[in-house]
């Protein structure tokens, strides 16, 4: 049913223009945007189980066929992440209907957060359909435009400032991106990627090169890959929880889906493995580094979230099927548990009054069912047996035991540490903010607590923030998501299955250029 593929990018649209029409209404305004993304759900179900079953999908827009008219194509890989991106959207949804109804609206005003939430929705969407470069460039820019607005929800000092580093930085990642577009289309006369994935490999090696790295540090940025990972922990922590949980757990993945494109469509034949390896160990280990210095839970899991892009990176550096298969996995898991901790944090900062390890004690009494939302996905983000962040791991470090070289067998060391690393950081603030009574949190004796006194806490973490219930609500997305990061792991089989499915696609480019030009390429 290829039909429905413009829809998940129509209905959000549709529904973000409704949403203004209908800005006076914030009833209406949740059950649009609700009803939407609803049906963006269902609709990239179906879509799933139809492509594996029967294989990619294509749709000429207006009915001009590529490489004239626009291309969208849905493979496995595609179908994939506009499902997890999809349910996410929603439940990171629901739960901002909940805060925003308890809390007045203040941090997520209805009349702005909805549109530009389906706005952002429709970016995404577009991303991952997209067909040619000119309209990848299109869902970031999408991307850039909304996020900037929901960045600076609240206008507060702190957003404005975090939301002018962040559309800078993406501006540059922007700037290079359509600059290689550009330059690409000048070299080979087309956008269209299956058209590319031909045209690119008869190009000289030397400018293959230059339009590969120019791609590469545009999608870098987006992916927060290290030393392109700077912005990363300024700019998401100052946002409303469920902004941050969704910029979190969707938008740098989207740099990491153009990446896998760029690796396995346009440079099929142009091996860059070895830079992979060597920038994902470094963005392992630079990122948990980082985190073990914060004394804050928001830019504590925005340092995790940039050294867990490094495990992604090994896996597109492997190049093999078991390792774009286990990258395929640990992006769906990733996503899952990302967004579930920063939601998580949402319900801690209410229940707390605050995010910093300094401020808080006594949580496991206050709240034993925030203890336990925590405690799981950060079991499964450090990657504790039987859960999907172990899986994902052995995943890949079972390719790189397969395909072993020096830098390989670096990246796997680079893993296991950063694994181990990830439970201390979180289970260290478990304990504090869990664990510890509220008397302990006067009279630090310990030297581990002195030093966490002086760690970089988030830009508005010295705002006194009273405590506030917690709706019910917020509770529900919050348990059901912590359901899904373990429903990663009991459905661990079929989804590791269609997710080697979608490797073995991506590492036959032809397959990929018949669906789109089913009597060869022009």
């Amino acid at each position: 049913m290829p039909e429905l593929i413009p829809l998940m990018v129509l209905i959000p649209l549709i529904a973000a223009a409704l949403t203004v029409i209908f800005g006076r209404q914030p009833r209406l305004q949740v059950a649009i945007s609700s009803t939407a993304l609803t049906a963006t759900v269902a609709i990239s179900a179906v879509q799933i189980a139809l492509i594996d079953q029967n294989g990619p999908a294509v749709v000429a827009v207006g009915g001009w066929a590529a490489p004239w008219g626009i291309a969208l194509v849905v493979d496995r890989l595609s179908a994939i992440m506009l499902l997890i991106s999809a349910i996410m959207l929603l439940g990171v949804l629901i739960y901002s209907i909940g805060q925003g109804v308890a809390d007045r609206h203040r941090e997520t005003p209805v009349s702005i957060f909805h549109p530009s939430y389906l706005i952002l929705s429709a970016g995404v969407f577009t991303t991952f359909i997209a067909g040619d470069l000119f309209n990848l460039y299109v869902g970031f820019e999408v991307l850039l435009a909304s996020s900037y607005v929901l960045l600076t929800l609240g206008g507060t000092g702190e957003r404005i400032r975090a939301g002018v580093t962040y559309i800078i930085v993406s501006l540059v990642s922007s700037l290079f991106f359509l600059a290689s577009i550009a330059l690409i289309y000048g070299a080979t006369g087309t956008v269209n990627m299956a058209q590319l994935s031909v045209r690119l490999g008869e190009l000289p090696a030397d400018v293959q090169l230059v339009l590969h790295v120019l791609l590469l540090i545009g999608f870098g940025i987006k992916a927060a890959v290290f030393p392109l990972s700077f912005w990363l922990p300024d700019s998401y922590p100052t946002a409303p929880a469920p902004v941050t949980a969704v910029f979190a757990g969707l938008l740098t993945k989207v740099g990491v889906y153009a990446l896998i494109r760029t690796e396995t469509v346009l440079f099929a034949g142009h091996d860059l493995s070895a830079l992979f390896l060597v920038i994902g160990s470094l963005t392992m280990i630079v990122g948990i580094l980082g985190a073990l210095a914060q004394a804050d839970i928001k830019r504590l899991l925005s340092f995790t979230l940039v050294s867990h892009i490094g495990y992604m990176l090994f896996g597109i550096g492997l190049a093999t099927t078991l390792g774009l298969a286990a990258t395929i996995y640990y992006v769906v898991h990733h996503i899952t548990v990302q967004t579930t901790l920063f939601l998580t944090t949402g319900l801690i900062e209410r229940t707390g009054g605050a995010t910093s390890i300094n401020r808080l004690a006594g949580l496991l009494k206050a709240s034993p069912l925030v203890a336990i939302l925590f405690f799981i996905p950060a079991l499964n983000l450090g990657g504790i047996p039987p859960f999907s962040g172990f899986i994902g791991k052995v995943g890949l470090f079972m390719a790189g035991a397969a395909a072993p070289s020096p830098l390989v067998w670096i990246g796997i060391a680079a893993g296991a540490i950063t694994s181990l690393l990830t439970l201390y950081a979180l289970t260290r603030f478990w304990n504090m903010a869990f664990w510890r009574g509220k008397g302990e949190l006067k009279g630090y004796e310990s030297v581990l607590i002195e030093s966490l006194q002086e760690a970089p806490e988030a830009p508005d973490a010295s705002v006194a923030v009273k405590t506030r219930t917690v709706p019910a609500t917020m509770l529900a997305v919050t348990t059901g998501m912590v359901a899904l990061t373990v429903a990663l792991t009991v459905f661990a089989g079929p989804l590791f299955g269609i997710a080697e499915r979608a490797a073995e696609d991506l590492k036959t480019p032809a397959f990929y250029i018949d669906t789109v030009f089913p009597g060869g390429v022009q």
